[in-house]
């Protein structure tokens, strides 16, 4: 369960059904024995029937409950007895006897109506809830959909990071590769063959769910990319004061760009990039302002374009306490993407994209200190001042504001070489996959509260309390306060009424899904184990790590294969991925254990690469079917379950 002061939150996964619930209180207390009663019952109905289903979220609401009325009634029939024994003293003259009998009765009876605020809703804690315990309403063209993308052999596992060997190099964080990790995770995302079909669904979701109608992106449309540049150079610099510090990739951004001028068709004029507070520095300008020369790169002199603080301030944090300006070029833009860093944080726990827009406020508030009054460790000196639950949180601001994550239409973590808390270098991960290496991977979504709170798992895991680094910060108590109030407004603070533009119009009910993975092995969640539950969906794809060379210096996979399809089993849509080390004919079939073709997915020559499509089985039955790709000579099938 969820704390909030009073209120309380279960999800059941397997229904899809949002369940609040509150403590008995004053005459409610009375309902008791009618809500005991029904919560018995559908234990007995739902469990008996099968018994897989006392796992379920919702089973472990009404397991109290039902066990509560249980002692309810053992306690009413001990009642009832104990009266008649107090009768039987008292006409016997044996008055002590007949008293304690008659204390026995009424503690008996009136036990069940005296019950805590906990009571048979027993369950807040301060710290995480537990495993699979969904909360709020998924975003996405596929609901609270995350993808990761790991490929090991993007960057260099053996770069140092000094002198001539920094991890922003290109020689360390391969272009190639991060090209591929980018058209992988949107392709994944959305379903979608091509990068163009992919682009083209994200801009027509965004433009349905904000009343635009089911159009794509249109011409002059102006966008900005948020990115993470906390220790980049400022003032009148353009060279970084510390190469060693990781800050959002210039591949990516170089891959972002390429995609949203090639692929999408956007005039570079209309797009801006950068950290508002800091100059989009000479790691990025060197590598790609000749071919991007009209992109607007923010900074101060020497061809960037200064940040313009907007005329009115236009945030309110939804506690009062501050009033911020945005930048003019937010306000003009109709979409943006948010590309942080992949680290912990020594005052907010985490830092990912509701904390990378601390940095939008830095040239307007001198600096992020006024913003971080609401963080779990508000001075970063490991006392944790303003942890536990149901507290204000900034975060749940950003992420709602409508110039902010209102319009941000791809979230995309930069998860190449990460770090242990800002202004510090590279970490190689000890957890798995990584085994002690750089995690080489990406994140993305189109729900802000689901990629934070996978990202959140990640991190709470890999900087485990003494873990070698020295630094645990994703453990403060409350680090995921701001996800539950994002996720449901059942969880907003007492007092607090989220409306960052202060307009009277507070923000929706539910931004996102919320929850955590069932274990650090397995890295399920609801939507994994259960495909029709409304939790979060974590689709993995995994790149090979060898690549072979051609003699322009391109980078391909070094071997033809064809990847298990995720989620398996599944219903009715999965994830098949499959690789091509050089130009082939490439089949694709599913077939019927028969040996009947069912539904041909690919038939075309393709370039090499690694490809990710989208299977939707919604017409066949359940059961077992074969995926068999044929590439040249290569053949390759797997076994796919259907179930319905």
């Amino acid at each position: 369960m969820t704390p909030s002061g009073n209120k309380y939150l279960r999800f059941c996964s397997k229904t899809g059904k949002f369940m609040e619930f509150r403590p008995l209180q004053g005459p409610s207390r009375l309902l008791f024995p009618l809500i005991g009663l029904a919560a018995l019952l559908w234990v007995l109905i739902r469990v008996v029937q099968k018994p897989s289903r006392a796992a379920y979220p919702c089973m472990r609401v009404a397991a109290p409950l039902a066990a509560s009325f249980v002692v309810y009634v053992v306690g009413l029939i001990s009642s009832v007895l104990l009266f008649r024994k107090a009768k039987r003293h008292f006409a016997t003259s044996r008055v002590l006897r007949g008293l304690g009998s008659l204390l026995l009765v009424v503690a008996f009876g009136i036990s069940p109506f005296l019950q805590s605020d906990h009571g048979a809703y027993a369950g807040y804690q301060s710290a995480l809830e537990g495993a699979n315990q969904p909360m709020g309403t998924g975003k996405g063209i596929s609901p609270a959909r995350v993808v990761w993308i790991h490929n090991a052999n993007a960057v260099d596992q053996s770069c140092t990071n000094s002198t001539g060997d920094y991890w922003w190099q290109d020689d360390n964080t391969r272009q190639s590769a991060v090209d591929s990790m980018v058209s992988t995770a949107i392709q994944m995302l959305t379903g979608k063959g091509s990068d163009a079909e992919a682009w083209d669904a994200l801009f027509r979701y965004y433009n349905q769910s904000h009343g635009k109608g089911d159009v794509g992106y249109a011409a002059g449309e102006k966008i900005v990319i948020k990115i993470n540049l906390n220790t980049g150079a400022s003032g009148s610099t353009y060279v970084r004061a510390d190469y060693r510090t990781v800050d959002t990739s210039p591949q990516i951004v170089c891959s972002v760009l390429d995609q949203l001028v090639r692929i999408v068709g956007v005039a570079q004029a209309d797009i801006g990039f950068g950290d508002p507070g800091r100059n989009v520095d000479n790691i990025f300008w060197n590598k790609f302002h000749q071919s991007f020369p009209d992109v607007k790169y923010w900074g101060n002199g020497n061809g960037r374009t200064p940040i313009a603080q907007s005329a009115t301030p236009q945030m309110t944090t939804s506690d009062g306490s501050l009033q911020n300006y945005l930048p003019t070029c937010y306000l003009d833009a109709a979409y943006m993407i948010n590309i942080p860093v992949f680290k912990q944080h020594h005052r907010a726990g985490i830092s990912l994209t509701c904390k990378n827009h601390f940095g939008t406020f830095v040239p307007f508030l001198g600096n992020a200190f006024p913003l971080h009054y609401s963080l779990p460790c508000t001075n970063g000196d490991r006392n944790v001042d303003n942890g536990g639950y149901g507290k204000y949180r900034i975060f749940v601001d950003l992420m709602g504001h409508k110039d902010l994550g209102g319009k941000t239409i791809l979230y995309l973590v930069d998860g190449l070489w990460s770090s242990t808390n800002y202004g510090d270098p590279p970490w190689k991960w000890r957890m798995a996959p990584f085994n002690t290496q750089y995690p080489a991977s990406m994140f993305a979504s189109q729900d802000p509260v689901a990629i934070e709170s996978v990202g959140f798992d990640f991190l709470y895991n890999e900087f485990y309390v003494g873990n070698p680094s020295g630094n645990d910060f994703p453990h403060y108590s409350g680090v995921d306060d701001y996800l539950h109030q994002a996720a449901d407004s059942i969880n907003w603070a007492q007092g607090i009424r989220y409306d960052p533009e202060n307009d009277g119009s507070p923000l929706p009910r539910s931004m996102g899904i919320h929850e955590h993975w069932n274990n650090a092995t397995d890295k399920k969640y609801s939507r994994n184990i259960h495909p029709d539950s409304n939790g979060i969906e974590l689709l993995t794809g995994e790149i090979a790590t060898g690549v072979d060379d051609d003699n322009q210096g391109n980078r391909f996979p070094a071997s033809f294969s064809l990847s298990q399809n995720y989620p398996n089993p599944f219903n009715p849509t999965t994830t098949v991925g499959f690789q091509l080390s050089a130009v082939s004919n490439v089949r694709l079939v599913v077939y019927d254990l028969q040996g009947r073709e069912v539904t041909m997915l690919v038939n075309e020559r393709k370039n090499p690469g690694a490809y990710h499509i989208q299977f939707d089985a919604a017409s066949l039955s359940s059961g077992v079917y074969l995926l068999r790709l044929t590439a040249g000579n290569f053949v390759q099938t797997r076994k796919m379950i259907v179930t319905k």
